[in-house]
This record gives structure tokens, sequence and C-alpha cells, in this order.
């Protein structure tokens, strides 16, 4: 008993120590609280931040695995090395001239002129800088990785290096900075006029969809693909599980993609991020409805691409649509995706994982959504600005990536030879195979060494 009244009676020496000379007047000040509290406030932005562009930085390992399980074996160390280099590459080449093209002074509204090589951050400078890099570093490698899919298994290496370059360095940046600039001083024209796309559903993925549109009417489908009468004929991916795989972890980085975007730890990220979940819920059992209608079967391909629809069509309007909003857009998305893949087979627009239509198509149709369910109400001009938007990016994308790879098809040459595209891209690229212990089939099952 006598300790613990020893114990008590320090307990009131000490708290007295503490509380009375505040009591006084001689505790922290209010402004020094504030400045406290705000500190805090700093350092839990720069941290969610990061961890959101690690997530990003995630979807990549999730593009590679949907790219290479919707194709075939052959091909797939081509595929981690093209979807390696869109981040090793593009990083590098945003950091030199993307970034300052994106985010430097505009005093025109088109194009950013300065913070090259990360110039606009001096030693004992702002850090928010270099963080704001790091986010957006990620999200270019993403617009650049799009093209890969629609472009698999006939594009030399070296070609795809150089588009990596432009898009990354020029294409990308330039429209972001119209809707996305202003960073250091000024602004984009299309973000002066009201234009909505708060994550990028046509900054990032419609012209990753429209650079890749590009490419694949440049470099043509694949041999076997159509027939000599034009029917389609079906080229299946060699693992299914593995794209499936890859679908789940760009689901998980999209929460960074989505929520991250407002590069501060606050309370608007959770309508965000129940917002990304409900729209990618809805694009997957939409989309298996309407490939269940159309086949009569619930096809899982064209499930997997309606999650990744729901995601690409809630990314432009996240943070200013209700829950039961992001519901019906991602639903739209679902059935947008499944009508699309079958368009572009029809017209010999040979798109082996449908990145077109997830990306380009539904990236389109998010940012019109994001005008029309806007919660605060819509209008007639708020349309107007986000149909500009989405036309402006098609013009440019589209326009810059068909004579950027035409260039490079007529220069250093676009797609391997006929021979190599059988034999796979992995043998006459990259000098290896992906799995030495297989058997690798060609699309009509026969064995590709039988054909030597």
């Amino acid at each position: 008993m006598k300790s613990l009244m020893k114990i008590l009676l320090w307990a009131a020496v000490i708290w007295s120590a503490g509380f009375l000379p505040v009591l006084a007047g001689d505790g922290p000040s209010a402004e020094s609280n504030k400045a406290a509290i705000a500190q805090v406030q700093v350092h839990a932005d720069y941290l969610w931040t990061l961890i959101a562009a690690i997530l990003v930085f995630f979807m990549q390992a999730g593009f590679a695995m949907v790219e290479a399980g919707f194709t075939r074996a052959k091909n797939a160390i081509n595929i981690l090395m093209k979807n390696l280099m869109d981040f090793s590459l593009g990083s590098l080449v945003f950091w030199a001239v993307g970034f300052g093209l994106m985010f430097g002074v505009s005093n025109t509204g088109w194009i950013g002129t300065s913070g090259f090589f990360l110039s606009a951050y001096e030693p004992g400078g702002d850090p928010w800088v270099l963080m704001f890099w790091v986010f957006q570093a990620v999200f270019a490698a993403t617009a650049a990785t799009i093209v890969s899919g629609a472009m698999a298994e006939r594009t030399r290496f070296v070609g795809y290096l150089v588009y990596t370059v432009f898009i990354t360095g020029l294409i990308y940046p330039v429209f972001g900075s119209w809707a996305w600039g202003g960073l250091l001083e000024g602004g984009g024209w299309l973000e002066g006029l009201g234009f909505i796309d708060f994550a990028g559903s046509t900054v990032v993925h419609s012209v990753g969809g429209w650079a890749a549109l590009a490419g694949a009417v440049v470099i043509g489908p694949r041999i076997g693909k159509y027939a000599k009468d034009g029917s389609i004929r079906p080229i299946l991916g060699h693992n299914i599980p593995l794209a499936g795989l890859g679908v789940f972890i760009l689901w998980m980085g999209w929460f960074g993609f989505n929520a991250g975007s407002t590069t501060a730890a606050i309370t608007d990220i959770a309508l965000i991020a129940v917002n990304t979940a409900l729209a990618a819920s809805a694009g997957a059992v939409f989309a298996m409805a309407t490939s269940w209608l159309k086949f009569g079967k619930p096809e899982v391909s064209m499930s997997l691409n309606g999650a990744l629809a729901g995601l690409v069509g809630i990314t432009a309007g996240c943070a200013n649509v209700s829950p039961a909003s992001s519901v019906l857009i991602g639903a739209i998305a679902g059935v947008i995706v499944v009508m699309s893949v079958l368009f572009f087979e029809r017209i010999k627009v040979d798109d082996p994982v449908g990145a077109i239509s997830v990306h380009g198509v539904n990236g389109a149709w998010g940012t019109l959504a994001a005008g029309l369910f806007n919660a605060g109400g819509t209008s007639a001009s708020i349309i107007g600005v986000q149909l500009l938007g989405i036309a402006a990016a098609f013009i440019w994308t589209f326009g810059a990536a068909f004579i950027m790879f035409k260039l490079a098809d007529m220069t250093i040459g676009l797609r391997v030879s006929a021979e190599e595209e059988r034999e796979g891209l992995d043998l006459t690229e990259h000098a290896g195979t992906a799995y030495p212990d297989f058997e690798v089939l060609s699309y009509s099952g026969t064995s590709a060494s039988s054909k030597k």
C-alpha cells in the first residue's frame, strides 16, 4: 500500500510539473501547436503520396502478367522486357524531358518550358518537387505500357524502345500539360476551361489507348489472326490464371492510382476508394453478363477486362461522383468493353489484350461520365469541355503516334519478319525461352520446333 501511495505521489508531482506551467501561461503557444500540426500533415502527405506511387509502380507487374497471360508462351520474355523498359527507359526520359514539358512554367497553356532534368529542384529547395516527380513518373510509365499489349507478338524490340522514348518524352507530357499543368507556374488550357479528369481516364488511359490504336493500325494483325476469307481466328493466351493475377494486382494498384491522386493524406480518399471498388466490381459483373448473353457462356477474358474497364471508367470522376453513379459508370464500361473488343476485331485491328477498348474507349467514356454524373451538377458547358478534352486527346495522341510509328516502320523497321513471328520473339529478339522445360506450341497447335 505504501508503495502504491509513493507511485501516486510521484505521478502527481510529474503531472504538476508539466501542467502548472501551462496554467501559468508558460506552455506552448497556440501558434506553435498549429505549426506542429501542419508539419505532421506535411509529413503524412509525403508518406501517403509515396505509398500511392509504390502501388502504381506495382501495376507494372500487373500489366506484364495480363499481357503475358493473354498471349502465347513464345513471346513471354519479350513482354517482360517491354514492361521493364517502359518504366526504366521511360523514367529516364520523363526525368530529362517529359516532366518539364508537362509541369514546367507555362505562359501559353500548351507546354511547360522549365524543370528539365528536375532542375526545378535545387539543393535545399522544395522537396515536394521530388515527391511529385516520383508520383508522376509512375503515371507516365502506365501510359507507356498500355501500348505494349496492343502491339504484342509482332513488334521489333528496338522499334518499341523508340516508341517508349516518344510517349514518355513528348506525347503523354504534352497532353498532360494541357489538362494538369501548372505545378510551377501557369496552367494548361484545358485545365483553365474546367476540364475534369481527376486521376487520368483521358490523360493517362486514353492517351495510352489511342497510341495503342495507332500502333496496331500501322503494324497490322498477327499472322493467322484472320483467315483468307476474312473470318476471325482466335489466338488463345497461354496462361489465363497469370492474366487473372495481373488483373487483381492492377485492381489493388488502382487504389493508389485514384486515391493517391489527392497527393494528400486527407479524408477525400475514402470516397475515392469506395468509387474505385464499386466501379471495378460493376464492370466485371456486367462484362460477364454481356459475354454470357453474347456467347452463351460467361467468358473469362471479357470478365477480367470488364474489371479493368470499370477502373478506367471511374478514374476521371472518382472524386466528384457518388457511389451509386460509380456503379452505373462501371456497369456501362463493362458492356462497352465487350462490344468494343468485338468491333475492333471485325475491322481487323488486332489487339491481343483488348488495350484499345479497355483504356482508349473506356477512358473516353469515363471522362464524359465525370461530367454527366458530376455531384455538383452538370450543364451543357461542362459536357462540352469534357467532349473537347476527349477529342483533343484523340487528335493529338493518335496523330502524333501514327506519324511516329510510320517513321519508325520506314526507317528502323517496326515489325519482325514472318519467320521470326512464327518462331517467337523470345528466341529471335532475346535469344531465350521463358519455359525451357516445356514444348511451346504455335497458334495452330503445331510444335514451333517442328517447323524448323
